[in-house]
């Protein structure tokens, strides 16, 4: 992001400008926040298009298309002024790495499961978007985003307005429907572009995350080379997996109706849950973390910026490339990064309050296009949780509900629940609001540790007792929640950081032999932040230690963040896992202090135990 220079507004409508995006054939993108306080990024149309009755028309249709697209798959639209002296348009910011970033700078090639994931959510995207009349015209791996939550466009329907204009000076502009090695043969001939030709595109972008190359080439291969191979010649997959190749083959097609449609694509394609590598979701955690100090810098927030957690990289130690083994769904991070910034809820404009960048209607009279974009009252807002089973300081069951704002129909409430066998992750449908009640439902589950245990929650209310207490119900279950911490850095300080197991409760022979490490790192609920390194001595078929040492590696996902860490249960890491290892349920850790030392306790949510004891490594 780039800092504002003397040119640039200091508003535009309600929103409050941060820093450039950047800048491209239809205008300026901002870096923008809300009144309450939510980033957003704001597109605002160039002059010399502005200045243009028939663009201005196809712009104005087209914003309303997007609103009716409703942020599946895609940043919502939160505002717009198509009547401004310079149009504009605001959507949700997505806080994530595009794929381009993450295949040619980070990880690399993802693997197939991912890349078939990936389909699905670029394919239910488009769903949406072809529904309400678009086209993208321009889906390449630079407008994709990656979330815990699934893949998510940016940057499309507009460039539909550009049509009618291109003698009315788009080229001096820049402007370029399409990117030449993610094009399709109807673009490169200049023809009318159908939904189908956003499915050539998906092919290419699939192919890219699949190889970690385009397949007809790219710039280096020259541009003209690179089109005529989109027009004329077969794709080049090598390397390809072969469970991928139908599906990259179908969409490559040559003519458009012998393309699968979105919907198909939507109703045919498996999807895994969590969806990429371990490795990537735990860059996402550290891209939202980055992303949100940048932000809070630019706006000039005093409050000093959350230390990002070590990685091995910094610590002189070489990271794989890849990692297969998945270790639990991270969808809460979406709350805490994407959703989290994505929705907000906008007021009402003061009517005389001027637009920047010009701002008054074109006939004169101030206009202010902002739209609220949700129903929740701001009191419920955040983050609660609270024990359905046990007390405070002993629970073995927890339910956490982090609400967004959200219009009355929409998924913007994700709940985590976590007994001693399993945690859930779920999205519900928010039913109503009112000032003092909250109703959602319709649940999906987004994650399941241990994987398919999960079933969706059903009907849940929350009423408002207090500024930092509701009551929740579901049936005839009822207990109450406190507010708790929400975000990208839920952690509390005093528990981040290497503990290893005190030697106190090793009372085996060869102690030195049995160590058990334990790694809390920063980051949301959701997210994988726990890591147990444990050895110890190999046993033969008698029970007699042997001279080799046995290691397990296990993850544990953040399932709460309020009195005490309540962690999901453990799943493996298949490259360092051996048959003697043994996974344990879900726990929650807390600090003690005893005869002057600080002690993390952890303690079992499925049985009673003595906890395990552990000191700062």
């Amino acid at each position: 992001m780039d800092p504002l220079n003397a040119e640039d507004p200091v508003t535009i409508g309600p929103f409050r400008l941060l820093g450039r995006l950047g800048v491209g054939g239809m205008g300026r993108v901002y870096l923008a926040r809300s009144a309450g306080g939510r980033a957003v990024a704001v597109k605002v149309v160039h002059p010399e298009l502005a200045a243009q009755d028939e663009f201005r028309r196809r712009f104005a249709r087209e914003v309303s298309a997007l609103e009716r697209v409703g942020g599946t798959g895609t940043a919502p639209v939160l505002g717009s002024d198509t009547g401004a002296e310079l149009p504009w348009v605001a959507v949700g910011y997505v806080p994530g790495p595009s794929l381009r970033t993450v295949v040619a700078d980070e990880y690399g090639p993802l693997p197939p499961d991912s890349v078939r994931t990936l389909a699905a959510g670029l394919a239910r995207a488009l769903t949406h978007i072809h529904t309400a009349g678009l086209v993208h015209r321009d889906l390449k791996p630079s407008n994709v985003l990656l979330t815990v939550d699934g893949p998510q466009i940016i940057d499309f329907g507009i460039a539909r307005a550009l049509d009618t204009v291109t003698d009315g000076g788009l080229t001096t502009t820049g402007a370029v429907v399409g990117s030449p090695g993610f094009m399709s043969p109807e673009q490169v001939r200049g023809e009318k572009l159908s939904p189908a030709a956003d499915i050539f595109c998906l092919g290419s972008v699939l192919a890219y995350a699949a190889t970690g190359r385009s397949p007809f080439g790219g710039s280096d291969s020259g541009v003209h080379a690179t089109m005529f191979r989109i027009a004329h010649d077969e794709p080049d997959l090598t390397g390809l997996a072969p469970e991928l190749a139908g599906l990259i083959r179908a969409c490559l097609t040559k003519d458009p109706a012998g393309r699968p449609s979105a919907a198909e694509l939507v109703d045919t394609l498996r999807v895994t849950d969590p969806w990429l590598p371990a490795d990537v979701l735990a860059r996402l955690g550290r891209h939202a973390a980055r992303l949100l100090e940048a932000e809070a810098a630019s706006a000039g927030d005093p409050t000093p910026a959350t230390p990002l957690p070590g990685t091995r990289e910094q610590d002189g130690v070489a990271r794989p490339r890849r990692r297969t083994g998945l270790v639990a769904a991270v969808a809460a991070l979406a709350v805490a990064g994407a959703a989290a910034l994505a929705y907000t809820y906008w007021p009402l404009s003061d009517p005389n309050t001027p637009v920047s960048g010009g701002g008054k209607g074109r006939g004169g009279a101030t206009t202010t296009g902002a739209r609220p974009a949700g129903i929740v009252p701001a009191a419920f807002l955040g983050a609660w949780e609270g024990v359905l089973k046990g007390t405070a300081d002993m629970p073995y069951e927890t339910s956490r509900i982090e609400v967004t704002q959200g219009a009355a129909g929409s998924r913007s409430v994700v709940y985590t629940h976590v007994t001693g066998e399993r945690l859930c992750i779920g999205r519900a449908v928010l039913l109503s609001a009112t000032d003092s009640e909250l109703v959602f439902g319709d649940a999906e589950i987004t994650a399941s540790v241990p994987a398919q245990r999960c079933t969706p929650a059903a009907r849940q209310t929350l009423r408002l007792r207090s500024t930092d207490v509701v009551e929740w119900s579901s049936g005839v279950a009822k207990t109450t929640f406190q507010r708790v911490p929400a975000g990208a850095a839920v952690v509390p300080a005093a528990l981040v950081g290497s503990w290893q197991q005190s030697r106190d409760q090793v009372t085996q022979p060869d102690a030195d032999r049995y160590t058990y490490q334990l790694t809390v790192t920063q980051g949301p609920v959701g997210a994988p932040l726990i890591r147990l390194d444990q050895s110890f001595p190999r046993t033969d078929k008698d029970g007699t230690p042997t001279s080799e040492n046995v290691r397990c590696v296990t993850t544990a996902v953040v399932g709460g963040a309020g009195n005490l860490l309540v962690v999901g249960p453990e799943t493996r890491d298949p490259e360092t896992w051996d048959p003697e290892c043994a996974e344990n349920g879900s726990s929650n850790l807390r600090i003690v202090h005893y005869q002057g030392k600080e002690l993390l306790h952890v303690y079992s949510m499925a049985a009673d135990s003595e906890p395990g004891e552990f000191v700062r490594d």
